[in-house]
């Protein structure tokens, strides 16, 4: 027994924000940043909220799978940016798309949050402890993002993509995940600044901060590895996979793990040019737009892949 996709959606803010837009705000340019990155727009939350993103998503995802909200057993939303320190995402969800019979809770692994959580509900449904489950990847980084920082500020826009997994006889194939907390400093946000009564601070919310230059190295080492990974522990020859849905971080970097799984590019499907990282949306966004254009066929192998802070990083072969 394992788990399929059987359905997918996604919601992205209506507001676009070009290169051309923040040349006017920060030292940087069209062409300085699509050179580096491949992004040239990104979407930004004007009124939606994470929660909103996600449940829109999610509504898109139960109409494509042809199923009623109360059959879901689990909720499960990757994010970083929720709108609350507490209740979950995945509460909020849960409350507004009327999923009674559901279980619901976040995990919290940045880029990779998607990933991780789709990984997790593949665990349960194999267990047997549920049947159906709706996985959501969402992230609303430009509350965190210092808009005056144009090493960070040109990369990040909002989104949600959302999937839901049901119980079947062939569908995910074989995952991974890894982590390692030694490097948490490369890519972090400081939630909120010390403040309470004793030192009469008041609580601030931080900024996000990355070092790219390792964030980059880490990517093009670790996606390759656990792409083998996954291939290899399941038998999968590359020639066989369909599409390498990748993290939508940079385009240099799924160009150089293209170059080292030795696959042409055209096996790596991106539209970062379009929302830039939405961090734990990408790979949901990226996945449902593949579904709703009729490129993904019964039976294509795919493989997804996401890295972030942490740093984490992880990959999962399914059959379609």
């Amino acid at each position: 027994m394992t788990s399929r996709i059987i359905g997918t959606g996604s919601y992205m803010p209506a507001q676009i924000v070009t290169n051309d837009d923040l040349a006017k705000v920060v030292d940087t340019s069209d062409e300085w940043i699509a050179g580096r990155t491949g992004i040239r727009q990104r979407r930004i939350a004007v009124g939606e909220s994470a929660c909103g993103m996600a449940t829109e998503a999610a509504r898109r995802a139960l109409e494509s799978a042809g199923i009623d909200p109360e059959e879901l057993d689990l909720i499960l939303v990757g994010t970083t940016s929720a709108d609350h320190c507490f209740p979950s995402a995945a509460c909020e969800v849960q409350g507004e798309i009327g999923a009674v019979n559901a279980s619901a809770f976040d995990v919290s692994a940045a880029c990779s949050g998607f990933l991780f959580a789709m990984n997790t509900m593949q665990a349960f449904i194999q267990s047997g402890m549920y049947r159906t489950g709706l996985v959501i990847g969402v992230d609303c980084l430009s509350k965190l993002i210092d808009w005056k920082d144009r090493g960070t500020c040109v990369l990040f826009g909002d989104g949600a993509g959302a999937a839901v997994l049901q119980a079947s006889d062939t569908g995910i194939c074989h995952t991974m995940m890894r982590s390692d907390g030694t490097k948490w400093r490369v890519l972090s946000c400081v939630s909120r600044t010390n403040g309470n009564l004793l030192n009469r601070k008041t609580p601030e919310l931080g900024y996000l901060y990355m070092d790219g230059q390792e964030v980059f190295k880490f990517a093009v080492k670790r996606v390759p590895e656990c792409i083998d990974q996954v291939l290899k522990e399941s038998g999968t020859a590359v020639e066989e996979v369909k599409y390498f849905v990748l993290h939508q971080a940079n385009y240099r970097i799924i160009e150089s793990v293209a170059k080292r799984l030795k696959q042409p590019m055209d096996k790596f499907p991106m539209n970062m040019e379009r929302y830039g990282n939405t961090s734990a949306a990408t790979i949901p966004v990226l996945l449902d737009e593949l579904n709703r254009s009729g490129k993904l066929n019964f039976g294509d192998k795919i493989v997804l892949s996401g890295f972030g802070a942490g740093l984490t990083w992880g990959a999962t072969l399914l059959e379609w």
